[in-house]
């Protein structure tokens, strides 16, 4: 836990209050003495003077001891930031004992700890022994568990119980995923319909910019899922290749449309990667060759812009508004040095192996992951 800083707001609070330290000490009838310990740092006051202590500034005893138990959206953003940059630039075990600590310290402030959650998600692989990581993973569990047994909000929870589900698959725990997911991931439920009437909504009242905002949004989330969807569509029919070349030639022409590969590299990069996997696996290299090359144009726009993460463009032209309240605003759930790093892993991939004989392949490897062009 960072240090309190209780003789240092007694210092400025008397100060701006233009208080002695005759006159705080006849109020506690204590010593001028104490008083001098309290605020040098030598002692504190007894536990029992606090609140009488926080009644003379009326501060809350938290605000006079300085501690926070709560962090708000910036504060929370900034944290996430540099412990993904940790991961990057220092010892893993050190890395992983600040997420620790500062857990503890904020073991109430349930949406730091979700994202604290997220943070472990995005960086348990980094661990060196499969025992480390199923441990990381469960313990991102438990913290999902205590937002879900004790928080109030509810959007907080609802991430909570996708985050939990996320985490058992990657545990292998499928059943309990679906045991988490099932109910309210049905889309026959009426839920499904909330977005359009709240748009309805917010029309009736009126309010046709919120409207307008949010339609936008959740047209920008539809497709983004859509595309996320036809990743999986490749996945699991990567053995029927006229149907996965027409689940490509679709989405392809919608990423076209939208312009995907500016506004989104990332999702892109994943669609085009799953099609290369696809090729390989049924033997038509050319092809896979093709899609990889879209794959690293695709993370190069990734790695050469400015600010890595969510943005519009000037069809998307509201979507600035709706990221800055998102808990991480525009910037990527794991640091850029890692994002390289991932790269050399990524073309292990088994559809892969008869690739390996490929110029052109190594090529692109050496590229991507700083090793430069090879002399051929």
């Amino acid at each position: 836990m960072n240090k309190l800083n209780l003789s240092d707001n007694m210092i400025r609070l008397r100060h701006q209050r233009k208080l002695t330290q005759e006159a705080l000490a006849d109020f506690l009838g204590v010593t001028k003495a104490s008083v001098s310990k309290w605020e040098k740092g030598i002692n504190t006051p007894d536990l029992l003077l606090l609140p009488q202590l926080a009644a003379f500034f009326d501060v809350t005893v938290d605000e006079l001891i300085g501690y926070e138990a709560q962090l708000s959206s910036e504060q929370i953003r900034k944290r996430y930031i540099q412990l993904s940059k940790d991961f990057a630039e220092i010892p893993f075990a050190d890395a992983i004992e600040k997420v620790r600590s500062l857990a503890h310290q904020y073991f109430a402030c349930y949406p730091f700890l979700l994202q604290l959650c997220i943070l472990y998600w995005n960086h348990y692989m980094l661990a060196e022994t499969e025992e480390e990581r199923s441990q990381l993973l469960l313990e991102a569990v438990g913290w999902c568990d205590r937002i879900l047994e004790n928080c109030n909000d509810v959007g907080v929870c609802s991430d909570a119980l996708v985050l939990k589900a996320g985490l058992h698959l990657q545990l292998g725990k499928a059943a309990e995923a679906i045991e988490a997911l099932e109910p309210s991931a049905d889309p026959s439920r009426l839920a499904g319909q909330n977005g359009t009437l709240l748009v309805q909504a917010y029309q009736m009242a009126g309010q046709t910019e919120k409207a307008r905002s949010y339609t936008q949004v959740k047209q920008y989330l539809d497709f983004i899922n859509l595309i996320g969807d036809a990743i999986l569509s490749l996945s699991l029919n990567e053995k029927e290749l006229q149907k996965c070349e027409e689940t490509m030639r679709r989405v392809r022409g919608l990423m076209k449309l939208y312009h995907m590969e500016a506004l989104h590299p990332n999702l892109a990069a994943q669609f085009y990667f799953q099609s290369a996997a696809v090729y390989a696996g049924n033997g038509r290299e050319e092809e896979a060759l093709e899609a990889l090359a879209h794959f690293e144009e695709c993370v190069g726009t990734l790695l050469q812009e400015e600010r890595i993460g969510l943005h519009g463009d000037e069809y998307f032209d509201l979507l600035d508004e709706w990221i800055d309240r998102l808990p991480l605003g525009s910037a990527p759930p794991r640091d850029v040095q890692l994002i390289r790093q991932s790269l050399r892993g990524a073309f292990m991939h088994p559809a892969f192996e008869n690739l390996k004989q490929k110029k052109e392949f190594l090529r692109m490897i050496r590229r991507m992951t700083g090793g430069g062009e090879e002399n051929a």
